[in-house]
């Protein structure tokens, strides 16, 4: 990266000659460490212009000093505030961009972020605070999420079994693959901890015979979720209870928790593992948790935990193992990394949320519209580089020898 020339600045430009330029030095320098390995043309306010070293794919515009310092204090937090708030536009491809952010980021040490991480894991998750925090971003209002997800509501990573499924069928693919991982038969009995709009319940209850107790703390959701099962007569086998999982009592054949394990917080993990101990069949009770999560410790993004998922941290699979199945005796009997999948499940979300804008716009305003444009492409660029996982771990009771000696029925239901 050189510095600005005279080509490319406009007046007052900074110009290493004017008596500012030891902050000016002090600025560039912070800029050429954070482009040095992007490809990212940077356009500052005065008409000055930076590039990285290898190619562009976007071009980030900054309007203000203000912005600019705040990015260089703390990019990941100050850039996302500064694109909601329009003082900053990122021209080009947007998802690009953000990859080779996410491979920047990615590389960065581990020492820091792994004190931070197990910080931020340890701060969430009591049962005020978890209420609050769904309520900041599910229960934002049914109609806006039906803008974008699919007919079901579902809003977790579905599975393609080819790449040119449609979202739809990936979704029910999604719930077929945890129920025949659950082993479901009918006349059992399941407890489904974080049930969204309770479209997995209803499944298991119509397609698999057993009748299931859903547990949910967003209000919104819940109330969807029973006009759905009055809907289809399924009243009598689902039944959705607004409660934290720790009020979760009773016993089942299976236990099953989908998107929920990101919200509960690491020092709520062992009280996790109780409620599936004491709820699980003595013999041959098994369970499925189906998670986003890393390969490392490290903490979720600042901005999406301040703007976006108050309270969200996702762990490492030896997290969840040492915590929540390995005090209780529980045997792991697969696990499964669907990461592929939910990028290929954010680029559809996104595409819908692109289209319907406009009306999100209404609903909200243009704001609200920048902050989830960002947050729907990182996340998808946050799965497709690595930075994020999506894991399904599958496990049982030690003593059951009933699990099948082989995958097969997975894929040839």
């Amino acid at each position: 990266m050189s510095a600005p020339s005279s080509t490319s600045s406009a007046a007052g430009s900074w110009n290493p000659a004017s008596p500012r330029r030891r902050v000016e030095r002090a600025l560039l320098e912070g800029l050429q460490r954070i482009l040095a390995r992007s490809r990212v043309r940077l356009v500052l306010w005065d008409g000055t212009v930076l590039a990285g070293s290898g190619g562009t794919s976007a071009t980030v515009v900054v309007h203000d000093l203000r912005t600019l310092l705040g990015i260089l204090w703390d990019p990941e937090l100050h850039f996302g505030d500064a694109f909601s708030d329009g003082r900053l536009q990122v021209e080009g491809d947007l998802l690009s961009f953000l990859e080779s952010s996410f491979g920047t980021w990615r590389d960065a040490p581990l020492d820091a972020l792994g004190r931070a991480a197990r910080y931020v894991g340890r701060r969430f998750g009591d049962r005020i605070a978890s209420r609050r925090d769904v309520h900041h971003h599910y229960d934002l209002g049914n109609d806006f999420y039906r803008l974008w997800l699919d007919e079901g509501m579902v809003y977790t990573c579905a599975y393609f079994r080819s790449p040119g499924d449609s979202l739809e069928d990936a979704q029910v693919a999604k719930m077929d693959h945890v129920c025949r991982k659950l082993r479901l038969r009918p006349g059992e009995t399941v407890i489904e901890a974080g049930c969204g709009w309770g479209a997995l319940a209803l499944h298991m209850a119509r397609h698999y015979g057993v009748r299931v107790r859903a547990f949910n703390i967003s209000r919104e959701q819940i109330r969807h979720a029973r006009e759905r099962a009055c809907a289809e007569g399924l009243q009598g086998r689902v039944e959705f209870v607004d409660a934290d999982f720790r009020s979760i009592q009773g016993t089942a054949d299976a236990f099953v928790s989908v998107g929920m394990l990101e919200h509960v917080g690491l020092a709520n993990y062992r009280a996790l593992g109780d409620v599936i101990d004491r709820c699980l069949h003595p013999q041959h009770g098994r369970g499925l948790l189906h998670f986003i999560g890393r390969n490392r410790m490290r903490p979720l993004s600042a901005w999406i935990r301040r703007r976006v998922f108050p309270g969200a941290y996702p762990p490492t699979l030896a997290q969840v193992a040492e915590r929540v199945l390995e005090p209780r005796d529980l045997s792991i009997l697969d696990v499964e990394n669907l990461r592929v999948h939910y990028a290929a499940t954010l680029a559809h979300w996104r595409r819908r949320f692109d289209s319907a804008a406009s009306r999100v716009a209404a609903m909200f305003d243009e704001r609200f519209v920048r902050t989830w444009r960002l947050y729907l492409a990182g996340s998808e660029a946050a799965f497709s580089t690595g930075y994020l996982q999506l894991f399904q771990v599958t496990f049982g009771r030690s003593r059951d020898n009933g699990a099948p000696w082989t995958r097969a029925e997975l894929y040839e239901p």
